[in-house]
């Protein structure tokens, strides 16, 4: 017998367009929400669906966790998709996160530097493999620091499913809220995984010049949360 699907909770904030010209969007997505619609009817719900209404046509340069809110920039021909494709293929895109991670990282800067493979036997995880990994990299940067708690800034080098989170685990260090690598204290710590992609630069496909997002992370170091702009 098949195990039930997995429904994934529907977020009832608003997509907030942060940048639009002809050629592509620049969004700001809440937490719980899918950047793609999932496999199930009833995981159709996602930041493409939602925007397709309005723009027919428009597609997932890349994507986000379902956990994780923060910024994306959404193509909306194909020509556009091809040109960021190959953005991010070469490394090109600039991406920095956020994140609130359990305990007191030690150094003030510093990489991550370990190969990350698919945990097959684990699904959806991923997992630390040196033999069979894919070569991942993650520069961190401490911002602030209270008692058993650091905010992070983070820019990964390389894309890989999950690389903030298994690389912060890795250190020492999970992010509060992660229901997939924390531990009980970290995982119950926040009432969602405290991780916002808030920066983006990349070239425009069309003007070449340097387009830069910001939105700025719900959450400070104490874990208070701010109010998400309408």
């Amino acid at each position: 017998m098949e195990p039930p699907p997995y429904l994934v909770p529907h977020s009832r904030e608003s997509i907030r367009i942060l940048y639009a010209d002809d050629s592509l969007l620049i969004i700001d997505k809440p937490h719980l929400l899918l950047s793609v619609p999932g496999r199930h009817p009833l995981n159709r719900d996602s930041l493409i669906s939602r925007l397709e209404h309005r723009f027919p046509g428009v597609a997932a340069a890349h994507r986000l966790d379902l956990d994780t809110s923060g910024i994306l920039v959404v193509p909306k021909d194909k020509a556009t998709l091809v040109a960021l494709n190959q953005q991010f293929q070469e490394r090109a895109v600039l991406k920095t996160y956020q994140a609130l991670v359990y305990g007191e990282v030690r150094d003030d800067e510093g990489e991550i530097d370990l190969p990350i493979i698919k945990d097959w036997h684990n699904r959806p995880k991923q997992k630390i493999c040196v033999e069979t990994g894919k070569p991942s990299l993650t520069h961190y940067r401490v911002l602030d620091r209270l008692p058993n708690r650091s905010l992070l800034e983070l820019k990964p080098i390389t894309g890989r499913s999950h690389q903030l989170r298994i690389h912060l685990m890795a250190l020492g260090h999970p992010i509060m809220g992660c229901d997939l690598y924390a531990h009980e204290d970290a995982f119950s710590a926040s009432p969602r995984l405290l991780l916002h992609a808030c920066e983006l630069t990349f070239q425009h496909p069309l003007t070449k010049g340097l387009l830069r997002a910001y939105s700025p992370a719900p959450f400070d170091v104490k874990g208070l949360f701010t109010s998400r702009p309408g």
